[in-house]
């Protein structure tokens, strides 16, 4: 993705794991294969395996530049964390930190970091193992996190599940950032900056999960930029918005905050800064008969 500028503010992205491919039914339960096969022309290679149906993700983060902080998006999966029960996850060990010093960053000059929810592979970069230890990465960051997420989560964990809460990234990813006092637990609606003409802030977008946040950027009410998180995962849910994913935690609020999505940007000039589309990630939304499609930036 190339560098965006939204006024004052500069975006950029960069990966943890550029492109995975992932069983379509997997990502989908209901999803019927024809479907795949039905849009793998305007798709492309890029985000349908050649040869099957397989899906490509990727696994990113994105930093905003503002003229008073310098914020990460979401922290994708994470390093030596152990996740048996999604092996594709299980134990990494890739260039995170030297692909965000790649595009100009330290991870001591991070302010802010913004989950826009607490699910393992947007949450694994939030610490680090130092000596057994799990410490936070952006040693002078605020993380902020959705009250009602995090509260939700912690009520799991206190009570002892056989199966660990968000396949343990709540206990190797979010509890440390709380215990080391970094957490700031933020209402829905909060807003992180704001001055006359641009700002960052949060707007509910709950459903894949009971705190999912869009971030925003632009004018106060009036989105430049938004960053989706995942509410939508994959560009094939514009062909079909009623495909819901298999984390979902209510389907049916997560399927009416992803319409809401569609219609609310579609043909208009907002830009949607995806949680896992592969390079170039960012685009448009535009419509497509009854349904819609995604216009890549740059394309």
């Amino acid at each position: 993705m190339q560098a965006q500028r939204i006024g004052n503010t500069e975006i950029r992205k960069f990966d943890e794991i550029s492109r995975l491919p992932l069983e379509a039914r997997w990502l989908f339960p209901s999803i019927d294969e024809a479907l795949v096969e039905a849009n793998r022309d305007w798709l492309g290679p890029n985000l349908v395996e050649p040869g099957s149906t397989r899906l490509y993700m990727s696994f990113h983060s994105y930093v905003i530049r503002t003229r008073h902080h310098t914020i990460l998006v979401d922290a994708c999966n994470g390093n030596h964390k152990q996740r048996p029960s999604m092996p594709d996850w299980n134990d990494l060990n890739t260039p995170y930190l030297a692909n965000l010093a790649a595009i100009g960053v330290k991870p001591e000059e991070i302010d802010i970091v913004l989950c826009t929810h607490l699910h393992a592979d947007h949450v694994g970069w939030n610490t680090r193992l130092e000596n057994g230890r799990w410490v936070p990465t952006f040693p002078n960051a605020r993380y902020l996190m959705a009250r009602v997420e995090f509260e939700y989560l912690f009520d799991q964990h206190r009570r002892h599940p056989e199966t660990p809460v968000n396949r343990g990234s709540f206990e190797d990813s979010v509890l440390p950032i709380h215990e080391h006092g970094r957490a700031d637990l933020v209402e829905l609606d909060h807003v992180v900056e704001r001055e006359l003409g641009e700002g960052v802030w949060l707007s509910p977008a709950c459903g894949h999960t009971p705190g999912h946040v869009f971030v925003n950027v632009g004018d106060h009410g009036r989105e430049r930029a938004v960053f989706t998180g995942d509410v939508i995962h994959h560009p094939i849910q514009f062909a079909d918005p009623s495909l819901t994913n298999l984390a979902d935690f209510d389907a049916k609020q997560a399927h009416d905050t992803r319409l809401a999505l569609m219609h609310r940007y579609a043909d208009t000039d907002t830009l949607l800064l995806t949680g896992h589309f592969p390079s170039p990630t960012a685009g448009r939304i535009v419509s497509h008969g009854d349904r819609f499609r995604f216009a890549f930036d740059g394309k």
